[in-house]
């Protein structure tokens, strides 16, 4: 598709603008996916463990260590002449054992050191600390120098706890830990917490350990921090409920230093799995996640991995990127909406600006492989009882005798009499509870009380109220619990985009490009049933939908449709 002559103006004039924008320091979380997964192969993973996982900012050195079940092992280093390239053979930088001294000939690890390479940090357990482990500061004159006698942060710093997993700002003036492998320090919410101290500048003295809070921490473990880059980002472990394992990497972001963090988001199922992920790490462009993980198919009881980061462009779910996502993004312009926030990395810098504008015009007019679209039925087949999903493995069988319409909204279209005429996927989608989702169709005709799409023996996710309203049955459990109804008419004879979006917390019901009904959920009842395309979640006989149904689409994030 090429861009039309408007849009290459629109692009051309908020170009202009954008240096004269004011901007707004909000706090955003970036919308992204996740790309190609792959375990970094032999020549980095053993039969040992290897963790964590450091990338210097070019992206050409790999930093991480390799230890036996007992935790004694070393800390390597391997290097590739391009970001293209395979990584070499990795070569041992020094030892890990709990003798100080043995970490005075190791170089710069990023996310351990600060940006000039004079100053690091980290946990050692061994005689003459306060706990199981402590946090030490080593110093050095210049680059290539050994590091000086490790420095103990005393006892402000340290307790009788496991001071350890620790993570260091590129200024060196905010330090975050957990207090795992061990005794908890005392104010903390689990069984592990994250901590951070600060100091004003690097000859200042530390300053009191500060829990970061109920809305980061929980009675389960919280740790292994990981601070990335600008210290705009910060991925850590959680045990707690919800999540894909035994223990799940979450990402936080914040607008800048001086701002709280943002809710903690877990990274999906591709990140995490059911054997358990620990340390994670950013390149500095933003484009690879690398983390540690004991999922199946690795070389040993711990494997480094790594998965590509893209941008989400297809901002209204459509399947093309044009003038709509422009002027979404003028419409946003200065503000910190996340679905918008795709520059510089894709996960973004906190604010709508040129950086944001740039990525996507390098989108215009190419074709869209949208990773989060899960299921997507064009239902333009002409005959037969199968409709094709073009996006994944949910083909839906046909049942009854709908009719296949060569003429829809988009293409073809099924067309449906009010009897027991509908399409049912052979195996489920997704659970509704696990995450944010969107759901997507173009409507034509129905009636009160017909049903778009639902799941067998969940519920109807979009209906017709029995005014004629679009409404779902998607809802929270027990008192929390209710149906949410807007007051758009679908039964005119026209075709309509109808959609859900759901992103957590928010429920929205969409038509036509506008925001019809939202209000808040605290969850969503779990479902694993069956998805169904013009009939109610029990089959009901008066529920079955009467009109034209085109192109339904389905998506694991949120869409502004």
């Amino acid at each position: 598709m090429n861009a039309s002559g408007n849009t290459k103006r629109i692009l051309v004039f908020l170009l202009v603008v954008a240096g004269v924008v004011t901007i707004a320091g909000k706090p955003a979380n970036a919308d992204f996916t996740f790309g190609n997964l792959k375990n970094l192969g032999p020549e980095i993973n053993t039969s040992m463990q290897e963790l964590p996982a450091f990338l210097s900012s070019d992206g050409l050195s790999l930093w991480f260590s390799r230890s036996s079940s007992s935790w004694v092992g070393g800390f390597f280093v391997a290097t590739r002449p391009t970001v293209h390239d395979p990584w070499g053979t990795p070569v041992s930088v020094g030892p890990w054992t709990e003798d100080l001294s043995t970490f005075k000939t190791m170089g710069v690890v990023p996310g351990w050191t600060t940006a000039d390479g004079l100053e690091t940090i980290n946990a050692f357990a061994g005689p003459g600390g306060y706990g199981s482990s402590d946090i030490y500061l080593l110093r050095r004159d210049k680059i290539g120098a050994d590091w000086g006698q490790p420095t103990n942060l005393g006892p402000v710093v340290n307790s009788t706890a496991s001071e350890s997993a620790n993570t260091y700002s590129l200024d060196g003036l905010e330090l975050y830990f957990s207090d795992d492998n061990g005794p908890r320090r005392p104010g903390g919410y689990g069984s592990a917490d994250l901590w951070v101290i600060k100091r004003a500048t690097r000859n200042d003295p530390w300053g009191v350990p500060v829990n970061l809070g109920p809305g980061v921490n929980t009675a389960y473990e919280d740790g292994f921090p990981t601070l990335v880059g600008d210290g705009l980002v910060l991925f850590f472990l959680s045990q707690r409920p919800g999540g894909y394992g035994g223990a799940d990497l979450y990402m936080m972001r914040r607008a800048s230093r001086s701002n709280a963090w943002g809710p903690p988001v877990n990274l999906g199922p591709l990140v995490n799995s059911p054997g358990g992920e620990y340390y994670a790490y950013l390149s500095a462009d933003g484009s690879t996640l690398l983390f540690d993980s004991e999922r199946p198919g690795g070389y040993g009881l711990h494997d480094i991995w790594q998965v590509s980061i893209l941008p989400i462009v297809d901002f209204n779910g459509d399947g093309k990127v044009d003038g709509k996502e422009v002027l979404a993004m003028a419409e946003h312009w200065g503000q910190s909406e996340r679905l918008f926030d795709i520059g510089l990395s894709p996960l973004g810098d906190g604010v709508i600006d040129a950086n944001d504008l740039t990525v996507l015009a390098g989108y215009i007019g190419q074709e869209v492989n949208d990773p989060t679209l899960i299921a997507h039925w064009t239902l333009d087949e002409t005959e037969g009882m199968k409709a094709a999903d073009s996006a994944g493995e949910h083909d839906a069988v046909v049942l009854g005798n709908p009719a296949w319409q060569p003429q829809g909204k988009i293409g073809g279209a099924l067309a449906f009499d009010g009897k027991p005429n509908f399409a049912r996927t052979t195996s489920p989608v997704l659970d509704p509870a696990r995450g944010p989702f969107s759901v997507i169709a173009w409507v034509k005709g129905g009636a009160p009380n017909k049903v778009i799409v639902s799941q067998s023996s969940g519920a109807d996710w979009l209906y017709l109220n029995q005014f004629g309203m679009l409404t779902t049955d998607l809802k929270a459990a027990g008192r929390d619990a209710k149906s949410l109804s807007s007051d758009a008419f679908v039964t005119d004879d026209q075709w309509h985009r109808v959609a859900l979006v759901w992103d957590g917390t928010i429920r929205a019901l969409h038509m036509d490009g506008v925001e019809v009904a939202r209000d808040t959920q605290p969850s969503l009842v779990p479902s694993s049933g069956d998805l169904q395309i013009g009939a109610g979640k029990n089959l009901t006989p008066t529920a079955f939908w009467s009109g034209l149904i085109d192109e339904v689409r389905i998506y694991n994030r949120v869409v502004q449709p």
